[in-house]
């Protein structure tokens, strides 16, 4: 049993496939750095907005047996959200992904996302400082880009013409004047 109070009551869950299962009740420092800044780079931009930014802890109810709480969502229709969480398809879901939940992540959710019409989801590895980018072509995601941070030692064999052109901000589908920095995804991280 943890000896952090605040979490010895707390039983996290996630419904998959009509089966609960148990979320990590203590995700890493750079887990919920990372889910922190995409929430924060999402809600200055939102602010004031129709879209709303959620961060971890709202419940999505997608369908009759699947129940998420993703690191972060999008919701452009403010319908879909009603005092006990999202009840529909969010405009974007990010999941960071952990030791425990990283098959999910990249299966079973990636596909009820898919076909419950997610327009853009991203996969983000607080290991590999990456973030995936899926886009929907109407029937399934296609992987647009993985964009990634590259360590110091990575940089020193690089070229400066290979330096010059690695991409080191994107943007979401859905805000095309809004750049997305992974410096500023990755802060503080280490």
């Amino acid at each position: 049993m943890s000896d952090n109070l605040a979490y010895q009551d707390e039983v996290r869950e996630e419904l998959i496939n009509g089966k609960p299962v148990s979320m990590s009740p203590r995700p890493s420092i750079n887990h919920n750095r990372i889910a922190s800044n995409i929430f924060r780079i999402f809600a200055n931009y939102l602010n004031k907005r129709k879209c709303e930014p959620f961060a971890d802890g709202t419940d999505l109810y997608l369908t009759e047996s699947d129940r998420f709480v993703p690191d972060f969502m999008v919701v452009c229709d403010p319908d879909k959200v009603k005092s006990d969480g999202v009840h529909g398809t969010p405009d974007l879901i990010v999941e960071v992904l952990s030791p425990g939940t990283a098959k999910n992540d990249r299966g079973y959710k990636k596909d009820v996302y898919t076909r419950c019409g997610v327009r853009e989801y991203w996969i983000v590895s607080p290991d590999e400082k990456s973030v995936e980018v899926y886009r929907t072509d109407g029937t399934s995601f296609i992987l647009h880009d993985v964009y990634t941070v590259h360590a110091d030692w990575q940089l020193a064999q690089m070229s400066e013409e290979e330096r010059s052109a690695l991409v080191t901000q994107f943007q979401c589908s859905m805000f095309d004047d809004l750049d997305i920095s992974l410096e500023d995804i990755f802060y503080r991280t280490f």
